[in-house]
């Protein structure tokens, strides 16, 4: 097998020529080496040869741009002290001829850099971990094994509707609502008392823009009046599962069974609002949460996938190459879902084949989880093939068998399965993984479905060029922001215009709504730092660990700190990207 072989451009292809990319990307943000005259006190690696054989253009820019001042800069970052000492009329000039300078390097930049840098296909690190070192597998079975079309979200959705009307008695003006596959995204927070859902970032602040009550979105000015501002206190957000329990106002969504949950609300509360009926937002929340369960509870969700599995199951076939793989290797698997054994029976049926549980060392349906990994009371209970319970005391948990509920403790004592040995995958954050990389110090894999359709957005020279620009941009506002003159202010509100307006954009590309499940603007979403928290790597699909051979360790890139030199990050110093590259995962299959 052959090693991870990255690729590049003609003009990406050594150490040197990358650290040049690089070197530029971090002048555009921090405006290090443009119109800065205390800019020759850093102590970059092979500044001069690379800045003059790669990018005399740009160090050309503080000749042609140069803003006349009296500056005294101290460090990279800080934001030197600024007397101007000739006519606004010059100074103005000079920002202009800096921003055209600097936007022309960053489309140069741009066209020097291939897109498609990312794999969607590829497995990413928070924290080291070698497969190696894992001896036996965990999944869960939905969205982990088994991946759903939308069409299953779609029926989800109507049943539910449809329970609201017949057995909650909500309008039957409700049924002229269907699913709207893109309304919403995962990790949402949804304020049960206010009836409004939002993203939250990683510093508990409401990104404004993305408020909405019903299908239509509230105005920054109200969110604030709301909220005070437009930040959320501790207190009121979601438990650590996500729930909104004990005096918690808010509700947040992790699971992708939760995106028409989220949409049926948004709906309802669309109707009331249109027909100016008068309701509490609480009640609301709890019927639809009832409703969707009953989906669940009920077996109704169950019954439709059975009969007609081919229209709901996806990627049968990849998840099955993944269990052989894992099975050829002398790998010990288990299977903990909350799903009842006849509908995983059948679903996998259809993706390995009926002998699908000569793969599995363990496995337990209805595992009632998070419950199942902090509960010490719920014994394990078998159960035949024909569904039925059985009352015989469980002294092993034996190949071939199938088991009902029990709890983590006690799988830990029959199986002895513990530590870093053990990996588990699973889609929900929370109630998968939390709790088992927390007090167990099991070996965690998310798998984050969205995570390819973004990773494709991403590649596209669209987004490269907008999010190039924005930061060169970025680091113009923060290194000019030290003229004061009404003339330099002028010219720095239409920077700020512009920069707001890039910022929308790139929100809207990834979803008109909410934006992307990963990003407030700059700042990680509220998803995302419990991701990087609870996840040791995580990936679109189980497939991906077909891209990589078994002594395998993933690296999590070393990003800088925000008082750590960029020049300490991996990039730089490996002359590499440690993200891989599309190109690659043909060297080592």
């Amino acid at each position: 097998m052959s090693p991870l072989v990255l690729y590049f451009p003609s003009r990406l292809r050594t150490k040197e020529s990358l650290q040049k990319v690089l070197l530029v990307c971090n002048a555009l943000h921090s405006g290090t080496g443009i119109g800065n005259s205390g800019s020759r006190s850093l102590s970059w690696p092979k500044r001069t040869r690379l800045w003059r054989r790669g990018f005399g253009a740009l160090a050309a820019t503080r000749r042609v741009a140069e803003v006349p001042a009296i500056c005294h800069s101290t460090q990279h970052r800080t934001a030197p002290l600024c007397t101007s000492s000739h006519s606004g009329r010059d100074i103005t000039s000079s920002l202009w001829a800096l921003y055209n300078e600097t936007k022309k390097q960053t489309e140069d930049v741009v066209s020097s850099v291939t897109c498609n840098l990312l794999n969607p296909d590829a497995i990413f690190a928070n924290n080291e971990m070698s497969l190696e070192d894992t001896e036996i597998y965990g999944f869960d079975y939905d969205y982990t094994l088994a991946f759903y079309s939308n069409r299953l979200h779609t029926l989800i959705f109507n049943i539910a509707r449809d329970i609201l009307i017949e057995e909650h008695r909500y309008p039957e003006g409700l049924r002229a609502y269907e699913y709207i596959p893109d309304f919403a995204i995962r990790g949402l927070h949804y304020d049960v008392q206010k009836a409004l859902l939002m993203k939250i970032d990683a510093f508990h602040y409401i990104q404004l823009g993305t408020v909405y009550r019903g299908l239509h979105p509230v105005s920054d000015k109200e969110v604030i009046a709301m909220y005070e501002g437009s930040h959320v206190p501790l207190e009121q957000m979601s438990d650590f599962y996500g729930k909104s329990s004990h005096g918690h106002t808010m509700k947040q969504f992790m699971d992708i069974f939760s995106l028409p949950e989220m949409t049926l609300l948004s709906c309802v509360n669309d109707y009331f609002m249109k027909h100016n009926i008068d309701y509490e937002p609480v009640h609301l929340y709890k019927d639809v949460k009832e409703a969707i369960g009953d989906v669940h509870v009920k077996g109704i969700m169950y019954r439709a996938v059975e009969a007609d599995i081919e229209k709901y199951i996806c990627y049968g076939e990849q998840t099955h190459a993944v269990l052989r793989k894992l099975a050829e290797n002398k790998k010990k698997m288990f299977l903990i879902t909350n799903s009842p054994f006849d509908f995983v029976d059948r679903g996998m049926n259809y993706i390995v084949g009926k002998d699908w549980r000569d793969l599995f060392d363990v496995v337990i349906v209805q595992a009632d989880k998070p419950g199942f990994f902090n509960d010490k009371r719920k014994p394990f209970r078998r159960v035949n093939h024909k569904g039925v319970l059985l009352w015989d005391r469980i002294h092993r948990l034996e190949k071939g068998q199938i088991y009902k509920q029990g709890n983590l403790y006690e799988f830990l004592r029959l199986t002895g399965w513990r530590g870093s040995k053990v990996l588990y995958f699973g889609d929900h954050i929370y109630s998968d993984l939390a709790d088992l990389t927390l007090k167990h110090g099991w070996r965690t894999g998310a798998i984050i479905p969205e995570l390819r359709s973004e990773i494709k957005i991403m590649n596209t020279k669209e987004y490269v060029h907008l999010m190039t620009w924005l930061q060169g941009l970025t680091g113009l506002l923060e290194r000019m922001q030290v003229h004061r003159d009404a003339e330099s202010q002028m010219v720095l509100k239409q920077w700020i215009q512009e920069r707001e307006v890039m910022r929308l954009r790139t929100k809207n590309i990834f979803n008109n709504q909410f934006g992307s499940l990963f990003r407030t603007y700059h700042n990680p979403t509220y998803f995302s730092r419990r991701l990087s928290r609870f996840a040791d790597i995580y990936m679109a699909s189980l497939s991906c660990l077909l891209n990589y051979d078994l002594h395998h360790t993933f690296f999590p890139r070393r990003n800088p700190l925000q008082h750590e030199a960029s020049v300490w990050s991996d990039q730089v110093c490996a002359g590499t990207s440690k993200t891989p590259f599309l190109t690659e995962m043909t060297q080592i299959k």
